[in-house]
Formats: structure tokens, sequence, C-alpha cells
């Protein structure tokens, strides 16, 4: 057994570019502008099983968190995270 290791949930490539791509119109991001796009299983207490964590690097960095899975997240997802800022 690896304590080091982290299982993480493997992603749809094109989920993966498309959640950039709301997420570069929503915020009318420049393209040079980084954004990372993690998924997290989480095993604490009430913490849900996958999250996505999306952080964008500008200045300074952002990082968000939406309680699903990559594949699961959906537009309107996105736009409630940016909304409730």
């Amino acid at each position: 057994m690896n304590l080091f290791s982290q299982s993480r949930p493997q992603s749809n490539p094109a989920a993966l570019q498309q959640l950039k791509t709301w997420v570069y119109d929503l915020l009318k991001l420049d393209p040079e502008v980084l954004i990372s796009v993690s998924q997290l299983q989480c095993k604490e207490p009430d913490c849900p099983p996958v999250e996505t964590v999306i952080t964008i690097f500008n200045q300074p960095a952002q990082q968000y968190k939406i309680h699903k899975a990559l594949d699961d997240i959906e537009q309107i997802d996105v736009i409630r995270l940016f909304q409730t800022e």
C-alpha cells in the first residue's frame, strides 16, 4: 500500500476543454491566462465523493470548487459558481 499516492478519478478530455471554454467565456479571460482543473476524491465526513477544483492563474490566483465530478458539470453550474461572487 502506498500512503503517498492519491487516487484521482479519470476525466473526459472533451469535458475538461468544455469547462475551460465556459470559464474563459464567462469571465472574459485573456487566452494567455492559465486555467488548471483537478478532480479530487474526498473521504472526509460530509464531503462530496468527488469535487472539481478550478484554479485561474491571474493576479492574484483564484480557486473555485464545484462539488461534482468533471463529467457531471453543466454550464449552469459554472454560471452559478461565478454569480455567487
